[in-house]
């Protein structure tokens, strides 16, 4: 099974110039991405990314209780027929956002849950989702493996668990290396979410370990010779 690319990015210029390549086949943002843009008005920013990108792509609410989040999916998802709403499992106080799941799946809207960490989370999703509605269910792999937890096990019981559902697919989110790739397809993960100078080391992908070995030797032999050091 192909692991599908999606970059994470919310900077208008990135996305123009990732949205061209074949190994992109979707986007993904969050409102911390579209702070480091420098979006000040929410919907304007996001229309003017959908005018250039017409892939796969994520908006997310960024309220924390249910009414005002299920306002914000509605518009957002009303804003194009490539948008996948951006729905966290829960909201900062720790309440599961079932509920909203569930109304938001009945409604056909297509999701993409996102900060997701073991599969006992997964499981709650899946539980809330009708049968036909597209979901992508965003297990923060990265951030997981930061805070010292081994992610692996947690993505192998989500996706054995999403094997049932036709209609949902497990992402691999929080990226740190370009090996994740890897790692995911080994997994079977139906799509992993990249930065753009990930993507680019990926790109770069087939050297030989002697290859790596002589460009690492010439990267110091340049650096010592700019700095022109003796002994």
């Amino acid at each position: 099974m192909s692991t599908q690319i999606y970059c994470d990015i919310a900077d208008l210029i990135q996305i123009k110039k990732f949205n061209k390549k074949k190994l992109v086949k979707g986007f993904t943002t969050n409102p911390s991405l579209m702070r480091k843009a420098g979006a000040k008005n929410y919907e304007k920013y996001s229309k003017e990314i959908l005018k250039v990108c017409k892939k796969p792509i994520s908006f997310e609410v960024f309220s924390d209780n249910y009414k005002s989040m299920r306002r914000e999916a509605l518009i957002i998802n009303s804003w194009g027929n490539s948008i996948y709403v951006k729905i966290p499992v829960t909201n900062s106080k720790g309440k599961f956002m079932g509920k909203l799941i569930k109304e938001l799946s009945q409604l056909n809207i297509k999701l993409n849950i996102t900060a997701v960490y073991n599969s006992h989370q997964t499981k709650k999703i899946l539980d809330c989702l009708e049968k036909n509605s597209r979901v992508i269910i965003s297990i923060f792999a990265g951030r997981a493996a930061d805070a010292g937890k081994d992610p692996i096990p947690e993505l192998k019981k989500s996706i054995k668990m999403s094997k049932k559902f036709k209609n949902v697919k497990i992402l691999w989110a929080s990226v740190r290396e370009p090996y994740n790739y890897l790692q995911a397809k080994q997994l079977g993960c139906d799509l992993i979410t990249i930065p753009p100078s990930i993507i680019n080391k990926i790109e770069k992908f087939g050297k030989s370990f002697e290859k790596l070995t002589t460009d690492t030797v010439l990267g110091f032999l340049k650096d010592s010779k700019k700095s022109k050091f003796k002994i």
